[in-house]
């Protein structure tokens, strides 16, 4: 199993980025769908969640300024991420999750960072 997650770079506050993570080694369809975030000296934050039948949530820090979506046909999760805050700095990690009878199967990938400037 792969996550391969990118976009991640150095934008000023106010501007975007747009995040992707690539699957491998999964049913991508059948995986709920997330991204977390880890900044310094914070506890790991889940930022947003889309499911395997395309419901998504947020975090309130986000909502309004972040999409979560989804393209199964490129085994693929992205995060647009608008109006960008300092408080936004953080490695943004890649999360499939799969339920199963026995419990959930959870898969991660190796952060991207992301920084805004003030």
């Amino acid at each position: 199993v792969q996550l391969q997650a990118s976009g991640g770079g150095l934008v000023q506050a106010g501007g975007s980025l747009r995040l992707s993570c690539a699957a491998s080694g999964i049913i991508f369809s059948s995986n709920n769908m997330a991204w977390y975030r880890l900044a310094p000296g914070k506890q790991r934050e889940l930022v947003a969640v889309i499911t395997n039948g395309g419901i998504t949530n947020y975090a309130d820090s986000v909502k309004g300024r972040f999409t979560i979506s989804r393209d199964n046909a490129k085994n693929t999760v992205y995060l647009q991420m608008n109006s960008l805050k300092p408080e936004d700095t953080a490695v943004y990690y890649c999360n499939a999750a799969r339920p199963t009878a026995w419990g959930t199967n959870n898969y991660w990938g190796q952060g991207t960072l992301v920084t805004v400037s003030s």
